[in-house]
């Protein structure tokens, strides 16, 4: 004799299939996300590090003589 409980059930499985989907999306949603933070996290500290060196690189800024009091 064939056990009622141990068949498939067909609305299981449908709500299990939109479960799934939108656990997908959700999970895309906040990869996508963060991936577009750590982007501008590293535009960031690129864009801070070209300025520290390219301002270390640069001559020093020249200086007013002074005039002497006479």
């Amino acid at each position: 004799m064939a056990q009622p409980w141990l068949k498939k059930n067909p609305w299981m499985s449908l709500w299990m299939s939109a479960a799934h989907r939108a656990a997908g999306t959700v999970r895309g949603l906040a990869a996508a996300q963060a991936q577009r933070q750590l982007q501008a996290a590293m535009t960031e500290a690129t864009q801070g590090s070209i300025k520290l060196w390219s301002a270390a690189s640069a001559p020093p800024a020249a200086r007013n003589k002074a005039t002497r009091k006479r």
